[in-house]
């Protein structure tokens, strides 16, 4: 027999709207009155009387936001604005592209997209910053890929290496820890395929050598368009995953 339709009950389905509500209120708090990552919040008992309700429901707000790196809580200490975290996003993102792997890779698909759009998109405004200095660090890690293929290591630490150096001239805080949620939740998916290196470690390494080459002849297109085509292994394994009945 098969289960009934699952779905909230409306009493409960309200105390989440007004829980969201609540957690929005504390958020445009924090706007209005300019508070920024580290500063103090007001206490307990103040929040509880600027939003009229009880200590309670404000833990509970409290709690949440805290889980999704709006709030810190320092136990002994107070509350305060957390500091830039992606933890949370990593989580999250980690968890659907895995669980897509049970059925045929969507969402995994999907991030792969996003960091390919973002990479293929920025290297060439990247290219436009860098100095012959930091060309020579991208060249020292190449090196070190390549060293480390030849000795048939791996070299997953040196990979990430690589492609945030790409795009470190740019000073973007938010696409360097974007890439770093990515490298995390690739990480676990490449376990969830079998833990085994997408192509040959000195076919990858070549991959990189390419991708450097492109940028020291100054050709943006074909740097752009090695780093789409860079992201074709994830690709072919995850096209082998089931499709979902």
């Amino acid at each position: 027999m098969s289960l009934p339709h699952a779905s909230l009950p409306p009493a409960r389905f309200s105390a989440q709207n007004r829980s969201r509500a609540l957690q929005a209120e504390i958020m445009e708090l924090i706007l209005e009155r300019d508070l920024e990552a580290g500063d103090a919040l007001p206490t307990e008992a103040e929040l509880v009387a600027a939003l009229g309700i009880g200590r309670n429901t404000l833990r509970e707000a409290l709690k949440v936001l805290q889980a999704l790196g709006v709030v810190e809580i320092r136990h002994g200490f107070g509350m305060f604005v957390a500091p830039a975290n992606f933890d949370a996003l990593a989580d999250g993102l980690t968890f659907r592209g895995r669980l897509s792997l049970r059925h045929e890779g969507k969402e995994a698909l999907q991030l792969v997209d996003v960091r390919q759009a973002l990479e293929a998109g920025l290297i060439g405004e990247a290219m436009d910053l860098w100095t012959p200095e930091h060309l020579a660090e991208i060249e020292a890690t190449v090196q070190e890929m390549e060293a480390a293929a030849a000795a048939g290591n791996s070299f997953t630490e040196v990979d990430e290496r690589f492609h945030y150096q790409l795009f470190e001239p740019l000073g973007n805080e938010l696409l360097s820890n974007l890439m770093s949620v990515f490298w995390k939740v690739y990480s676990k998916i490449h376990l969830e395929l079998g833990g085994d290196p997408l192509v040959n470690l000195v076919e990858n390494a070549a991959v990189h050598r390419g991708i450097l080459e492109a940028v020291k002849a100054g050709d943006k297109e074909l740097a752009s368009e090695r780093l789409r085509r860079h992201f074709d292994g994830i690709r072919e394994q995850l096209a082998k995953l089931p499709v979902a009945p």
